[in-house]
């Protein structure tokens, strides 16, 4: 087995197989994600490689024709629209497209690793928040290039990323509705332990503060960015006298349970209740009425993820993290605050 491997210092892996006390074909197991090592042997390898700074040869990889884009769920329209971002730069390469489903909103399950490192793609676009020093480590050594679309908006210092502007989403959303006169409005954003979800709830606490407003701490609800979350939060918000005659929704599939709770409260969008969602997803043009929105750029993120994947130096270059603008789409469903 020869040298495939380069840094500073021209670590070979026959030295590195010496430092560990293992064999060679044990080191090419490490680095070939195989389950057939031991954890101890497996951690001990890795921590080498890494101090010897080990990168292996891009070119001397024999890589599948494919990009891989890793979800931990793939029932949204928002997925959807990623894969399709994806899938029209893999397109352009001659390339395909593999899915994977794994892990939590934060990071891929460990399992996922060595599935990856046997298909040896041309580079992996994972949508998560965070990613594990392991994972991270392990790609770098296969010289498998890895970007994350980033949905929490602080990433890695050390991982490339395309994420997009949350806090300027937020702000946009809020000052429209307070533009048209309201003054009691709700946001329900997403996750609490999601940056974006605390960023878009930022920009609408600041637009409030620029309108002369106090935002309601009673008016602040933390969903998960599906129909049912917003569909409860609503049904809570809108229950009395003393409910919000707008909301902001952290995504148009909370919009949507937004728009039933109204429905089921007897409450007309927009004559007594104005809604604004967040994504700007096909769908959001054909609920009733119209949903305004904010349009995040999902389909061009993961063509620029895509993009950056198939650069010829992508594994061996400096973190980049693009952030593309957002902005607001008007529709049906706000008008100006009918006064009573």
């Amino acid at each position: 087995m020869h040298d495939e491997g380069e840094t500073s210092g021209r670590i070979t892996l026959a030295a590195v197989a010496k430092e560990a006390g293992v064999s060679m074909p044990t080191v090419s197991k490490v680095l070939n994600g195989r389950s057939d090592v031991s954890r101890t042997t497996r951690a001990k390898v890795e921590r080498l490689l890494d101090v010897h700074g080990y990168r292996r040869r891009a070119h001397s990889v024999s890589r599948s024709p494919l990009i891989e884009i890793v979800f931990h769920e793939l029932e949204s329209v928002w997925a959807m629209e990623l894969i399709r971002g994806v899938e029209s730069v893999a397109k352009e390469n001659r390339a395909t497209v593999a899915l994977t489903e794994s892990g939590t909103r934060h990071t891929p399950a460990p399992e996922w690793l060595p599935g990856v490192l046997q298909r040896r793609p041309l580079g992996v676009v994972l949508v998560f928040s965070a990613l594990p020093e392991d994972i991270k480590r392990q790609l770098r050594a296969a010289a498998i290039p890895l970007v994350v679309i980033d949905p929490a908006g602080d990433p890695a210092p050390d991982v490339p990323s395309v994420g997009s502007a949350n806090w300027a989403g937020g702000l946009a959303a809020t000052r429209h509705l307070t533009d048209l006169g309201h003054e009691r409005v709700a946001i329900i954003t997403g996750p609490e332990d999601m940056l974006c979800s605390l960023a878009r709830l930022d920009g609408y606490r600041s637009a409030m503060t620029m309108a002369g407003l106090e935002a309601d701490p009673r008016l602040t609800r933390f969903g998960d960015f599906h129909v049912q979350s917003g569909f409860e939060h609503a049904m809570d918000l809108l229950n009395g006298t003393d409910r919000p005659t707008a909301i902001f929704a952290g995504s148009d599939l909370q919009a949507l349970g937004v728009l039933e709770a109204a429905r089921i409260r007897g409450l007309r969008v927009p004559e007594d209740l104005s809604v604004v969602g967040y994504d700007d997803v096909p769908l959001a043009q054909w609920s009733s009425p119209p949903l305004t929105t904010v349009h995040q750029p999902l389909r061009r993120m993961a063509e620029e993820a895509a993009r950056m994947l198939l650069r010829p130096d992508a594994p061996g270059t400096a973190a980049q993290r693009i952030e593309l603008a957002t902005h607001l789409v008007v529709r049906q469903s706000t008008a100006r605050l009918r006064k009573a």
